[in-house]
């Protein structure tokens, strides 16, 4: 995969530009559908931000990134003197979002119609606001003729050093509707506490918060690998965990790319000791020697609480 202006000599195919999602888990539901489209003889160039292009190369399916900036046009003529063959809006159905890719000319858009905003002569598939984002994605790609896969999630595994293969990984994430950080810190301990080695992943943004569990869950400094990892890395270690405990959407269809166990907590009321039960239950299933383990104290008499 290249960024825009590394190589000046065009790609072979028709060129189909592709405004996808802001995040990890945009890029992630969009992985059937970028490899539909270049699997159907398109060069595939993927307006997205920077920090995405290490996962991007590892689809197989984006021949060039066009790092994107919040505010700022689609950098497509920087390397390209003629209008997409074609623009697909793999992001959302927002008109905004249209129009960013009509700037750019396009011979044609393919993407979801915007709610109160059809146009005579122009037909587009209706949105769905609670459809899972894999599905979505492939089902606009069939309403156009190009069927996808929504299966073809895998992702392959890094050629990086993984020392901490075997691990429990949780991810806290930082959204508004965050799991409270002492539960996590509840898990990591007795996880640990168990003879799971954990780790705590984030970005350098979520550092501090990963700090402040790790100290609450009693784990050693090292386990904070927040703003530490590169995504490749993250990916390897996703890829060789025991079992991914998220706050983050995007941790968990990174999970689900690698069949690795994953949790994912939503909202402040998800039960602590139905999280640690199940967490225990799938690290059971993943190593038999370990299928004694339950949780029988609660929440509240155990230390860290």
């Amino acid at each position: 995969m290249r960024l825009v202006g590394e190589h000046p000599h065009a790609l072979a195919g028709p060129r189909t530009l592709v405004l996808g999602g802001p995040g990890l888990g945009g890029l992630l539901s969009a992985v059937p559908a970028l490899r539909a489209l270049r699997g159907s003889g398109q060069q595939v160039l993927l307006a997205a931000p920077a920090r995405l292009g290490e996962v991007a190369e590892l689809t197989g399916a984006v021949d060039r990134l066009l790092p994107t900036v919040p505010g700022r046009p689609i950098p497509w003529y920087a390397s390209h003197g003629e209008p997409p063959d074609l623009a697909v809006n793999l992001r959302d159905a927002d008109l905004a979002s249209h129009r960013r890719l009509l700037e750019l000319r396009p011979a044609d858009l393919w993407g979801y119609e915007p709610a109160g905003a059809a146009r005579p002569g122009v037909s587009r598939p209706r949105w769905d606001g609670g459809e899972d984002e894999v599905r979505r994605w492939c089902r606009l790609l069939a309403w156009y003729g190009l069927p996808a896969d929504p299966a073809n999630i895998a992702l392959p595994v890094p050629l990086c050093p993984n020392p901490d293969k075997g691990t429990v990984v949780i991810h806290p994430g930082h959204t508004g509707a965050q799991w409270p950080e002492h539960r996590f810190a509840l898990v990591a301990d007795v996880l640990s506490g168990v003879g799971w080695r954990v780790v705590l992943t984030g970005d350098r943004s979520e550092r501090t918060l990963a700090a402040r569990i790790a100290a609450q869950g009693f784990l050693p400094p090292g386990a904070v690998l927040a703003g530490r990892t590169s995504p490749r890395r993250l990916c390897a270690l996703i890829a060789g965990a025991r079992l991914v405990v998220s706050g983050h959407p995007g941790l968990a269809r990174l999970a689900a790319a690698y069949r690795t166990p994953c949790l994912t907590v939503r909202g402040p009321d998800a039960g602590v000791d139905e999280v640690l039960t199940a967490a225990l239950d799938r690290l059971a299933g993943h190593d038999r020697k370990r299928s004694g383990y339950g949780v029988a104290a609660p929440a509240e008499q155990r230390r860290g609480t």
